[in-house]
């Protein structure tokens, strides 16, 4: 079975939108919908179940666009400390600007961005400043006096009654934000609250992809679930209140079971609804476990899922990006499935690369040897070494590129006179002082060869095919580099090693 046919997407865009339908009518047109995980490009989703479309959700939102309106989460204190979106390299407040230019480009209304938790925090203030003066609705939520023991203070003017009120129009609220923490259910239930208080009778559920509620606790796309949520300590659990309620078992995550008791009762404060919802899997709006079309499939696809995890916890930690306990929970994971890192088909190629090139003389025994490999869509791995002419990482991608258009090895498809070109460029105009071009100044230097080079421009033709390609890497990428297999695509891991022993490179 072929990888598009892992997951069904059609499949699951019927079963998701009509269950959300379904919601919608319960609750008097009137829904505000979490959105868990990623709104666009859930590249997580993509590779546990090959096959998924990453912009599936906007798919579904686009059926439902006339129904629909977006709010848009970010904490205040993830602005301040600058947080990152790992698979884009940006900061969360770059990437709500993305977000509106992308539903805006897929015709879906943004109502505006709500600020969470906002204690004037001058990167905050000035976040807020930047998108009204672009004509963007901005909106400030505080930390809700009371939370969570006091509910009659957090269902009143002291509490949610202090943030700001949003006044949306559409039958369908999606409340979304740029990672976990935003702030969403907060946002959904001061909405709650404030329409209940002008007469809307608004309910509120959650849009889930993971975990999935229907699979086993310990199924490999459940387990891998956890190990993307390594760093927040989130623990897949069965739902005791599902399972008391209905004697029934489903998978939830440990947040969630933990806060029911709380949102309960401020449901039903809000509400005045004993019954609105009996468990966490009761609110939740879940169909990708009945369009999984080849288990097998998944199973595998996740089980490769947590050695990526494994290893990019090993590189954060280096970083100082978590901590000790994050990288040893993504190790015991791994060892329930007896998994090592070299299970992950091009880390041993890689490391071997790097071994060969550290023995090859032609290549110098100075400075740090580094491997890359990278696995083709045909099974093919090609594997590359860096040298004073390019980085390991572009090394790898000439190599591919040449094995895909069928170039003989010996051909060179970078004229030296274009190297020295671009190298004296660096050196004499930029002062930097390293002479090996990254993946992206390779790219460039490609482009402008393939303009007078009929090889060079048949070769630039399979960069569209390292797209979903498997790839690994002895050592951190430069930035060159990571952005570079960014924008092909590729997904990348590798060892917890720094690409030179500099501090700092210019």
């Amino acid at each position: 079975m072929s990888a598009n046919q892992i997951f069904d997407n059609e499949k699951y865009l019927r079963e998701q939108a009509g269950e959300i339908r379904k919601r919608i009518e319960r609750f008097d047109n009137k829904l505000y919908l979490e959105f868990g995980g990623k709104l666009m490009f859930d590249y997580h989703a993509a590779r546990v179940l090959p096959g998924y479309d990453p912009n599936i959700k906007i798919r579904l939102l686009q059926k439902l666009k006339d129904q629909a309106e977006v709010l848009i989460c970010i904490y205040a204190g993830d602005i301040e400390r600058k947080k990152v979106r790992a698979d884009f390299g940006i900061t969360y407040e770059t990437d709500i600007l993305k977000i509106i230019d992308d539903l805006s480009e897929w015709g879906i209304e943004v109502r505006g961005v709500i600020i969470t938790r906002f204690e004037n925090q001058p990167a905050a203030v000035l976040f807020k400043t930047k998108l009204e003066r672009r004509g963007i609705n901005v909106y400030t939520h505080y930390f809700t006096k009371g939370y969570p023991t006091d509910v009659d203070t957090i269902v009143s003017d002291e509490g949610y009654g202090v943030n700001d009120y949003v006044k949306t129009e559409k039958p369908l609220v999606i409340v979304t934000g740029p990672g976990p923490g935003s702030g969403k259910m907060a946002t959904c239930l001061s909405q709650l609250y404030h329409d209940h208080q002008h007469g809307i009778q608004a309910g509120y559920a959650k849009f889930e992809t993971f975990p999935v509620w229907n699979l086993p606790l310990k199924h490999p796309v459940n387990i891998a679930y956890e190990a993307a949520t390594a760093d927040l300590a989130d623990v897949n659990m069965i739902d005791p209140f599902h399972l008391e309620a209905y004697d029934t078992k489903s998978v939830n995550y440990n947040r969630d079971v933990d806060v029911f008791p709380v949102l309960k009762r401020i449901l039903q404060k809000i509400t005045g609804d004993e019954s609105f919802y009996l468990s966490p899997t009761d609110m939740g709006v879940n169909r990708v476990g009945f369009a999984i079309a080849d288990d097998e499939g998944a199973q595998e696809a996740s089980r490769q899922e947590l050695i990526r995890r494994y290893l990019r916890y090993r590189c954060e930690y280096v970083l100082g990006m978590v901590d000790k306990d994050t990288v040893q929970r993504a190790e015991l994971l791994m060892k329930e499935f007896d998994l090592t890192e070299e299970d992950r088909s091009v880390v041993g190629p890689a490391r071997r690369a790097a071994e060969e090139a550290k023995a090859d003389p032609r290549l110098g025994n100075e400075g740090l040897h580094c491997g890359a490999a990278i696995k083709l869509k045909d099974g093919t791995i090609i594997t590359g070494s860096n040298s004073p002419r390019m980085h390991a990482a572009a090394s790898a991608i000439v190599r591919a590129l040449k094995y895909l258009a069928e170039i003989p090895g010996k051909i060179q498809l970078l004229p030296q006179a274009t190297v020295d070109s671009v190298n004296n460029l660096k050196t004499d105009v930029l002062g930097e002082k390293n002479l090996s071009l990254d993946l992206q100044e390779t790219l460039i230097t490609l482009a402008i060869s393939a303009t007078s080079n009929h090889a060079v421009q048949l070769a630039m033709e399979g960069l569209k095919e390292f797209k979903g390609c498997e790839m690994h890497m002895t050592h951190m990428p430069t930035p060159g580099d990571e952005a570079g297999l960014r924008r092909l695509g590729v997904y990348l891991t590798t060892d917890p090693l720094f690409s030179s022993n500099n501090l700092y490179t210019a």
